[in-house]
């Protein structure tokens, strides 16, 4: 055995709650880690001790498995408390790999700088969620227009702002010249909003959380905001809409985290505008009002960073999806947010992405893109069931819709390289969810339900994230093996790679009961797959290897 990387973090282990040690595990030897062997891994350092040993059942030669061990300090010993400290293998009753580290035992405050939030990672349950539903909505959902596939509907009035650019004669033929961007706000009514039925429909759509857009671009913000009257409190809906989502997931889907995206620059807020100016006719070039705005602010500290503490304490949200960068405040802001947890039932820690201006972060956010392999550092992709836009489209036709299909061999494909799908939604300026995104997440939680084992919680595999176009693979540490077909498996599926099985190992696909008949020829993997097991499959089908030692 080896051990590499092992560092101590800041982490806090679901099922206890003590601190995480973290290690990679290689078997660099010619024989399989078997459960009978009672490999564990531990920590020894002076002024902790541990209490939650990581336990490795299967690794075959040449794989890696990241583990986890949890420590507590001892009485007297100050969180933030630097020692010298073993990182420990041990199987069949001897040492098998150490490992000497400077460790930091217990878990400081976080103070207001780059260096000390770098001590911060993405919490465990964003590594085990895998999928979440991201909500765009807000002013931009009244008029809704782009063409389609080609820019975000949500960039409305900034893309209006461009006489090429197919907005600015669609305005003017529509609403004409001297209808304002903020002539929409009272049409932004959401009086059809049913926050329950939008919970309940990211429930059955296997997410595990959700993100909304507090405030987008436009500057329009969905909470009871004290910092400006441009909110969806003193105008358009009347109601604090983000505190109605999030009573309601707290209500009715506990089991969900929630999060909230924020926009860091506006547009044209004119204390601190993004596109260079203050609003304007864009047919005339005239000054219009910013509607709800108040003179002589300083944009970061008192607008943009006092918005985000006010979501951070009193909405306590479990992401903050942060958007542009630019001018900031993060080190401050997101020192605060971190801290706020130590007032929360432990452990439960949130999370921040890459986009607060800042290079600390906790995961990477590729848009409308995925990476090609696996990236051990944790990401997210996000992407709209819309072709190409996050916000409600009016012009995309159900036809243009990602298909269940697409969704599902996408959350795989990002799945096995140790991403999150964060796939969105765009309601309309009622409320409503559009019916054709409500069908894709039903059929989407319809797949989840029976395939989920082999999507939550599950880590990539350290060989490779898949073979060939068709083939992805995931690992339930300890437990079982994935193979994902994205095609529809003939009577045979082959696979030419060291699939971690051995004799006495039970074959299955998932959704159908009955174990499959399987052998290993030339190196590979070669499962038989009846007729009534490739009929209970669709989009993608899910072979599970269970390790039975």
């Amino acid at each position: 055995m080896a051990l590499r990387d092992a560092h101590s973090t800041f982490s806090l282990l679901e099922s206890s709650g003590a601190q995480s040690v973290e290690a990679t595990v290689v078997n660099a030897g010619t024989v399989a880690v078997l459960a009978g062997d009672r490999v564990t891994v531990g920590v020894e350092v002076p002024g902790a001790r541990t209490v939650e040993p990581a336990r490795l059942t299967r690794l075959d030669p040449g794989e890696q498995a990241r583990v986890r061990v949890g420590i507590r300090n001892r009485v007297g010993t100050a969180p933030g408390t630097a020692r010298e400290g073993t990182v420990v293998v041990e199987g069949r009753g001897r040492q098998a790999a150490t490992t000497g580290r400077t460790l930091t035992l217990g878990v400081p405050d976080y103070l207001p700088t780059e260096e000390s939030l770098a001590g911060h990672q993405a919490p465990y349950w964003f590594h085990r969620a895998k999928f979440g539903i991201f909500i765009h909505w807000g002013v931009y959902s009244v008029p809704a227009w782009s063409p389609v596939g080609e820019q975000y509907a949500e960039w409305y009035w900034n893309n209006l702002q461009n006489p090429d650019n197919a907005v600015y004669a669609y305005h003017r033929e529509k609403y004409g010249e001297d209808f304002a961007y903020d002539d929409f706000i009272p049409m932004f009514t959401a009086h059809r909003f049913d926050p329950r039925a939008w919970v309940e429909l990211f429930r059955d759509a296997g997410a595990q959380y959700h993100v909304l857009t507090s405030k987008h671009h436009e500057g329009f913000a969905l909470w009871d905001t004290r910092v400006s009257d441009r909110n969806a409190v003193k105008r358009g809906p009347g109601r604090d809409l983000v505190r109605e989502l999030f009573d309601a997931s707290r209500r009715f889907t506990p089991e969900l985290h929630r999060g909230l995206y924020f926009s860091m620059p506006e547009w044209f807020n004119p204390d601190n505008p993004w596109s260079g100016h203050a609003p304007r006719n864009p047919y005339t070039r005239e000054p219009v009002p910013y509607t709800g705005y108040a003179a002589g602010k300083d944009y970061v500290k008192d607008y943009q960073a006092a918005q985000m503490l006010e979501l951070i304490h009193g909405y306590d949200p479990s992401v903050i999806w942060c958007d542009i960068g630019g001018a900031n405040d993060s080190p401050r802001v997101l020192a605060e947010y971190f801290n706020h947890g130590k007032n929360r039932p432990k452990p439960y820690e949130v999370t921040v992405n890459n986009r607060s201006g800042i290079g600390f972060h906790d995961f990477t956010t590729p848009e409308y893109t995925t990476y090609e392999n696996t990236v051990v550092a944790k990401w997210e992709s996000s992407r709209g069931l819309d072709p190409f836009s996050y916000g409600y489209n009016r012009a995309t036709p159900d036809a243009a819709y990602m298909t269940a299909e697409e969704v599902v061999r996408s959350l795989v494909d990002i799945v096995s390289k140790n991403g999150n799908l964060l796939l969105d939604i765009g309601p309309r300026a009622d409320g409503t969810i559009p019916e054709i995104m409500q069908t894709r997440l039903r059929e989407t939680g319809r797949w989840l339900k029976v395939n989920g084992e082999a999507i939550y919680d599950t880590t990539y595999w350290s060989r490779m994230a898949q073979l060939g176009e068709d083939l992805r693979f995931t690992v339930r540490q300890n437990e079982a093996f994935y193979i994902h077909s994205l095609t529809a498996p003939g009577a045979t599926l082959t696979v030419e790679a060291p699939v971690p099985v051995r004799g006495g190992d039970r074959v299955t696909l998932l959704g159908h009961d009955r174990p499959l008949n399987w052998t290993v020829r030339n190196g590979a993997l070669v499962i038989d797959v009846p007729a009534a097991a490739r009929r209970s499959g669709q989009y993608v089908w899910v072979f599970k290897v269970e390790w039975r030692d």
